[in-house]
C-alpha cells in the first residue's frame, strides 16, 4: 500500500501545496540511545522535510508512527538534569505575564513532557496546588527528584484521561515539534481548560536570524522533529484551534558555557575537548543568556462574559 502523505498540521494545506525544506539526512548507524533524549549532543540529522506554502510549518510529510516515536522517546537515556533546572527558570520568567493575566486561578496546571519536572516545581513554588506531568521517558523519570515524581505520569499525553475543564493552565515547552499532530494536541488541551484558563508552548523558530545562519548546522535538524515552526506558524496553531487573547514573543535561555558548546556545530573531537577543558571550571559555573530562536506562544480559552441583571419593566 502506498503510504499516505499527511497535511500540514497547522492549516491542513496538501503536501502538493509545499516546497522542499530538508532532504532525508538520517543514517541509521549513528542513532543511538540519546537520539530521543532532551537536550543532546545534536547530530544534525532530520526525516524528509517540506515548507507549507500557506501558513510556513515545516513539516515532515511522511512521519514515524504514533508507536514509533512512544518507543524511542520511552527508551531514550538521560543526561541533562541541570539543563533542565536552567531551562525551567528561563520558561520561568518568560511566562510571568501570562500567570499575571490568570488573576490568581492557580488550582491545577498540567505540562504536557514534564521531563523531570523542573517547570512543575517553580509553578508549585509560585502557587499551584494541583501539578500534572506527563513523560514518556523512564530514563528520565529515574532521574526526577523523589518530591516531584508524584506529580509525573509517566507515557505520551493522552487528553481523555482528564476530565474537561480541569485546569487553569497547560504548558508544552519544546514538545510541540515532536507529536505527529500538534493540532490535536493544543484542540484537547483547550478542551481541559477552564475558561479563562492558559496554553503556554516554547517552540524553536526555524526562521530565527541563529537557525538561518546555521542552515542545516542547527541543531533544530534533528530526527525528533515532526514540525518545526516560525512566529506566524506558531500562533496560526493557537488561533485556528479557538484560542483567544493569543500571542508570542522571543526568549533567551540561560545556560553554563559547556552545554552551550554542545550545542555548536564544531566538529566533535574539537567540540569534546572545548568541553572538558571549561567542565568544572569556575567559568563553567556561570550562566549565559543568549536568544538562539526560540519563542514562548501562548492562548486563553474564552471566557464567557457574565450574565448582567435584566431591568425589568414597571408595572403603572
Amino acid at each position: 500500500m502506498k503510504p499516505i502523505l499527511r497535511n500540514c498540521p497547522v492549516c491542513g494545506a496538501t503536501s502538493a501545496d509545499a516546497t522542499p525544506f530538508l532532504a532525508d539526512s538520517i543514517d541509521a548507524d549513528r542513532l543511538g540511545a540519546f537520539s530521543f533524549a532532551s537536550r543532546k549532543m545534536p547530530e544534525f540529522m532530520s526525516h524528509a522535510m517540506v515548507r507549507c506554502r500557506g501558513c510556513n510549518l515545516a513539516y515532515v510529510p511522511l512521519p514515524p508512527s504514533q508507536a514509533e516515536l512512544a518507543e524511542g522517546y520511552h527508551q531514550a537515556d538521560y543526561d541533562s538534569a541541570q539543563e533542565a533546572e536552567d531551562a525551567a527558570d528561563a520558561y520561568a520568567r518568560a511566562i510571568a505575564p501570562v500567570l499575571a493575566r490568570l488573576n490568581g486561578r492557580t488550582d491545577a496546571a498540567l505540562e504536557i513532557g514534564t521531563g523531570t519536572g523542573a517547570f512543575l516545581q517553580r509553578l508549585a513554588d509560585s502557587g499551584f496546588a494541583a501539578l500534572v506531568g506527563v513523560e514518556p521517558s523512564r530514563a528520565v523519570i529515574d532521574a526526577t527528584p523523589p518530591a516531584r515524581r508524584p506529580w509525573i505520569h509517566e507515557g505520551i499525553f493522552v487528553a481523555g484521561l482528564y476530565p474537561p475543564e480541569s485546569f487553569d493552565l497547560i504548558c508544552c515547552f519544546m514538545t510541540l515539534e515532536h507529536v505527529r499532530d500538534p493540532g490535536d494536541l493544543v484542540e484537547e488541551a483547550l478542551r481541559l481548560l477552564r475558561p479563562g484558563g492558559a496554553f503556554v508552548a516554547v517552540t524553536h523558530d526555524y526562521r530565527s536570524p541563529i537557525n538561518r545562519l546555521l542552515g542545516k548546522r542547527s541543531p533544530i535538524v534533528d530526527v525528533e522533529h515532526m514540525q518545526l515552526f516560525d512566529a506566524g506558524s506558531a500562533t496560526a496553531l493557537l488561533s485556528r484551534r479557538g484560542y483567544a487573547d493569543v500571542g508570542s514573543r522571543s526568549l533567551r535561555n540561560s545556560y553554563r558555557l559547556s552545554y552551550w558548546l554542545r550545542l555548536t556545530p564544531l566538529p566533535r573531537r574539537i567540540k569534546d575537548g572545548l568541553i572538558a577543558l571549561v567542565r568544572g571550571t569556575r567559568l563553567d559555573r556561570r550562566r549565559i543568556a543568549l536568544n538562539v530562536g526560540n519563542r514562548m506562544s501562548w492562548g486563553f480559552k474564552h471566557m464567557p462574559p457574565r450574565p448582567t441583571a435584566r431591568t425589568l419593566p414597571i408595572d403603572t
